[in-house]
């Protein structure tokens, strides 16, 4: 008798708990808890692993002999594509070569293979892996050495290494993929690629400005603004009692005040500026001492005036920044480096080429600028001029870093424009 009911007991328990699974009273999930809280751990653990690896971008670099970069620095036979090792440092002694040196070092921090948790891109060996593709030709660096009169024989040399690195590229099936769209091509002297630049017009180009582009090939949408490389030293130990005071001149500039296009407007400056106590406005070339006394007179100076060149930009802009002299920018076409981050009213004044051109107008505008005011932007300029250093090895938050952000950012429009490419059966519409 007390087995039988030991048994019915049992079986109305089975049946109670069955009951209670099926209407959803008891939860099984509660009794394996610890199994399946473990493994979703795990599976959160690994997908924040891949989310924090694809904050990089992930570039593929192209293997290219050594005639389309470096061989241009340290000449040799040797063809074999550049690695870390074999990489030479930028030139001590390089003149103006160095201020549009930008491709060395974006190329050099693909080829560093330090910490990667501080680097915006990393390279990557599968180009099936990749994000975008860097071509690592120094077309500007290719001017400046064989095509810079653009008439003497040696410019045969720069015309041909492009139609060489054209005819490379049009080879290699993710050219082909995405019709350049996804690919990095430095671009940053305004002559550049001059031959061929519109057989490339769908990539996105690093430039200094736009000067020279119709807006059809380069344009904000694509295409990455990069600063110069600055030729004076960075400012290390600028920390005085009284940072105003310290600097005695108003308003300072050294260069060259004749040039073309955009940049007449120096020599129509150096009519307006003359008189001044506290002005100082001289005409130079560049020069190891004209270097010096530009150093010199920045570091001196409250406010460093930064007129366009032959086009809208010049190092000149950089040079202040990274000497803590407060920019002052006449030039009515400028674009500027990572301007969707930076907001230069904070650490720079602009003047249009008509109100600078008014006697007396932008110095009474930069006496009105309070002592205050003017510190503000001196902290400001000290907290962002990180950004504008090339080095090598780089570091985070430098110049090299900051442009690969800005390129990671420019990838939505560029998959827009691969996806659409590849569907469309008949000529794009929008053009």
């Amino acid at each position: 008798m007390l087995s039988r009911r030991l048994l019915s007991i049992t079986f109305t328990i089975i049946i109670v708990f069955s009951c209670s699974i099926v209407i959803g009273t008891v939860d099984l999930r509660s009794y394996f808890q610890p199994i399946t809280g473990s493994l979703q751990q795990q599976q959160s653990i690994q997908c924040c692993r891949r989310d924090t690896e694809s904050n990089h971008l992930n570039v593929y670099m192209y293997d290219l002999p050594r005639r389309f970069n470096i061989g241009m620095i340290r000449r040799s036979s040797d063809e074999t594509p550049v690695n870390v090792t074999t990489l030479p440092p930028w030139p001590r002694v390089s003149g103006l070569k160095k201020q549009h040196s930008v491709e060395y070092w974006v190329m050099a921090s693909l080829l560093h293979d330090g910490d990667g948790e501080r680097k915006e891109a990393v390279r990557v060996f599968d180009p099936e892996m990749a994000d975008v593709f860097f071509v690592p030709f120094f077309s500007s660096l290719s001017f400046n050495t064989h095509g810079h009169y653009m008439k003497d024989p040696a410019t045969e040399i720069d015309r041909q290494l492009q139609v060489d690195l054209l005819e490379f590229l049009r080879k290699s099936k993710y050219w082909q993929r995405s019709g350049g769209r996804d690919h990095v091509i430095p671009m940053h002297h305004p002559n550049a690629f001059r031959f061929l630049r519109e057989q490339i017009n769908a990539s996105i180009l690093i430039v200094s400005d736009f000067g020279r582009y119709p807006k059809i090939m380069s344009n904000l949408t694509k295409d990455v603004v990069a600063p110069y490389v600055h030729i004076v030293d960075f400012f290390l130990d600028d920390d005085p009692p009284d940072p105003f005071e310290s600097r005695n001149t108003l308003l300072f500039f050294r260069g060259r005040t004749v040039r073309k296009d955009e940049g007449i407007v120096r020599a129509k400056l150096a009519k307006v500026l003359v008189g001044y106590d506290d002005v100082s406005y001289e005409s130079s070339v560049a020069s190891s001492e004209g270097i010096k006394a530009s150093t010199e007179g920045m570091r001196s100076s409250k406010f460093c005036l930064s007129p366009a060149g032959d086009t809208p930009s010049s190092c000149r802009l950089f040079d202040a920044i990274v000497s803590h002299c407060v920019p002052v920018i006449v030039s009515d076409q400028i674009e500027l480096p990572y301007e969707d981050e930076l907001d230069y009213n904070e650490f720079a004044v602009f003047f249009s080429v008509n109100e600078a051109l008014k006697p007396d107008y932008m110095v009474s505008q930069l006496r009105q600028i309070s002592k205050e005011r003017w510190l503000e932007m001196w902290r400001r300029l000290k907290s962002i001029s990180h950004h504008y250093e090339f080095q090598y090895p780089p570091k985070a938050e430098d110049a090299v870093n900051m442009l690969w952000r800005q390129v990671k950012h420019k990838l939505p429009v560029v998959k827009l424009a691969v996806h659409r490419n590849r569907r469309l059966k008949i000529p794009d519409w929008w053009r």
